[in-house]
């Protein structure tokens, strides 16, 4: 693939939208549908269907150039981090609503879910190799908002943290950022691999940890080595932060709904 500029790579129109009407109309439509269509259905599968708690909500930076690593249990884990974590904040600061990268052969596979997910500020991502595309894009709009990555690259299937790609750690030795490391726990019960439904009456959290440095590691410059470390140094922290998630779970053990 030839090199991009990202300035060019951020500004061409994706493959679905070719014309200029909807690219103007992009930003209204995607006002809409993220602030007035997504929250009731977001806060009603996991405020009312199931229990959702969040830990360290207000270590969120909300400023321009934060990204999110969380760990990567169901295909609906970008939900709860952008509504519980951003919202309603986001409804007068749009930058804050956060770019997701997201599988292109699930979230992209026709027109009609292209554009629907484009509106959730997804950027198709090729599993099974390094997409640069994708990579320039991510840290084009990390430049000016957020950006939630799962550098897991696929989902746990035993709920457990597992190891990162070299590929955020790429974007952040490109950015910069600040970078804020996010544990789900429990979004594997509600959409398991396999299940088409969501499931009702889990328990769900969100464990928000502080920033994590990184500025000892970038010693070799944009090095996939110095990537992979600072990737490693943020699951480190994540799957830390699983073990509070699950110690706090045994101090208050769930109660079943009848």
């Amino acid at each position: 693939m030839d090199r991009e500029n990202p300035k060019r790579a951020s500004a061409s129109p994706p493959e679905w939208a070719p014309g200029p009407i909807t690219r103007w109309l992009t930003p209204v439509t995607r006002w809409i549908i993220t602030n007035f269509i997504a929250p009731p259905c977001v806060f009603l599968l996991f405020g009312l269907l199931n229990r959702t708690r969040v830990y360290g909500r207000r270590r969120i930076p909300h400023l321009a150039n934060t990204l999110v690593l969380s760990n990567h249990q169901s295909m609906i884990d970008s939900f709860p981090i952008a509504y519980y974590l951003f919202f309603p904040e986001k409804m007068f600061r749009p930058h804050l609503g956060p770019w997701n990268a997201a599988a292109a052969e699930n979230f992209f596979r026709n027109p009609f879910l292209a554009w629907v997910f484009h509106q959730f500020k997804c950027i198709p991502v090729r599993r099974g190799r390094r997409d640069l595309r994708a990579m320039i894009r991510s840290a084009s709009v990390l430049q000016a908002g957020t950006l939630t990555l799962f550098p897991e690259g696929t989902r746990s299937r035993n709920g457990q943290v597992g190891r990162g790609r070299a590929g955020a750690g790429m974007v952040i030795l490109r950015n910069h950022p600040q970078v804020v490391p996010v544990t789900l726990e429990g979004l594997d019960r509600v959409l398991p691999i396999g299940a088409r439904l969501p499931r009702i009456g889990q328990r769900v959290s969100i464990y928000v940890g502080r920033p994590v440095r990184y500025d000892d590691l970038v010693s070799d410059g944009r090095s996939r080595r110095s990537a992979q470390r600072i990737v490693d140094r943020v699951m480190e922290r994540i799957a830390f932060q699983q073990r509070i998630i699950r110690r706090l779970h045994r101090r208050r053990p769930h109660r079943r709904r009848p």
